[in-house]
C-alpha cells in the first residue's frame, strides 16, 4: 500500500506555559497543506526500512515509522514489512514530516491489515510517538492545545488562497527552539483572533518562536519581510522549524535569490 504523509503550517503559535512533565503548553492552529513524503509496505521476510529523497539523520532503526510499527506490533499479531519512505518534506523545517510519517505509518498498517482502530484509538497511538503525530490521524484544520496533541473544531479555511513555503535549507531542532521562548500568557486567546479577517493576522496573530529565533537567524526574518513585500496578506514561521510561509491572494512571482531555497508554492 501507498498513502503520502503530508506537510502541516502553523497559524499562530502561542507557547502559554511550561508544565510539570518538563514540556509546554501552547494554542496554535494547524492546517494541512499537500507537500507529501510517500510511504509504501509491502510483505517482507522481516521488517526493515529504506529512506530515500531528502537526507533524514539518525539512527534508522529509531524512525518514528518503525516505532509506530513496534508500537502496533505489541498489541498485534503483524506480519513483517518492509517500508519505504520518500522524503520530500524538509528536515528540522517546522512542517511536521516526521510526525505526519509516524501517523501515516499507524493509518496505512490499520488498513493494510484491517485492525479495525477507531480515530480516537489511532489517536491514542500516535501521541505516544509525539505530540504533533495525533493531528495527522484527523489531517485537518484543528485548533490544538496543551502539548499541541488536543484538539477542538475550528473554522479555518485558505481555500482559493496559494501558499508558499520557504525552507532555507537550515534545519532547526525542536530542543534548540524551545532552549530560549519564554512562555506568557495572552489578553486575548489565539482562537479568538482567528476569526477575525485575516488581512488583520498580520497586526495580531504571531509565532513566539520568532523572538528568539530571528536573533539567531537573520535570514528567517528576511524571508518573512520579502514575502510581505511580494504581496503575502500573511506570513510567519511554521512550527518551531526554519520554514517561512506566506499566504497570497494568487500566485506570485518571488525574489530571484529564492531560487538557492526549497521553495514551495501551489493553491489550496
Amino acid at each position: 500500500m501507498i498513502l503520502f504523509p503530508n506537510a502541516k503550517i502553523n497559524i499562530g503559535l502561542y507557547i502559554t506555559e511550561k508544565r510539570p512533565d518538563g514540556f509546554h503548553n501552547l494554542e496554535s492552529c494547524f492546517y494541512p497543506v499537500p507537500l507529501t513524503d510517500l510511504l509504501e509496505t509491502i510483505p517482507a521476510p522481516q521488517t526493515s526500512l529504506e529512506i530515500g529523497g531528502t537526507h533524514v539523520p539518525g539512527d534508522i532503526t529509531t524512525n518514528l515509522c518503525v516505532r509506530a510499527y513496534e508500537y502496533l506490533k505489541l498489541d498485534f499479531e503483524l506480519p513483517p514489512v518492509q517500508m519505504y519512505l520518500h522524503k520530500m518534506i524538509p528536515v528540522g523545517a517546522g512542517l511536521g514530516g516526521g510526525s505526519a510519517d509516524a501517523a501515516f505509518t499507524l493509518r496505512l498498517l490499520n488498513e493494510q491489515f484491517s485492525l479495525g482502530l477507531s480515530t480516537e484509538k489511532l489517536e491514542t497511538y500516535a501521541r505516544r510517538l509525539g505530540s504533533d503525530c495525533a493531528f495527522f490521524i484527523q489531517n485537518r484544520p484543528m485548533y490544538c492545545i496543551e502539548k499541541g496533541d488536543r484538539f477542538e473544531e475550528i473554522d479555518v479555511s485558505l481555500g482559493g488562497y496559494t501558499i508558499v513555503l520557504v525552507y532555507p535549507n537550515l534545519a532547526i531542532s525542536t530542543a534548540e527552539a524551545y532552549a530560549n521562548v519564554r512562555p506568557r500568557k495572552r489578553p486575548q486567546p489565539l482562537r479568538t483572533l482567528l476569526t477575525a479577517p485575516i488581512e488583520t493576522w498580520r497586526e495580531t496573530i504571531q509565532n513566539d518562536f520568532e523572538d528568539s529565533l530571528f536573533g539567531t537567524y537573520p535570514v528567517l526574518a528576511t524571508i518573512k519581510q520579502e514575502l510581505y513585500q511580494a504581496g503575502a496578506v500573511y506570513a510567519s514561521m511554521s512550527g518551531s522549524g526554519s520554514t517561512i510561509y506566506g499566504i497570497f491572494e494568487q500566485a506570485v512571482p518571488l525574489p530571484d535569490h529564492f531560487d538557492t531555497y526549497q521553495v514551495w508554492q501551489k493553491k489550496v
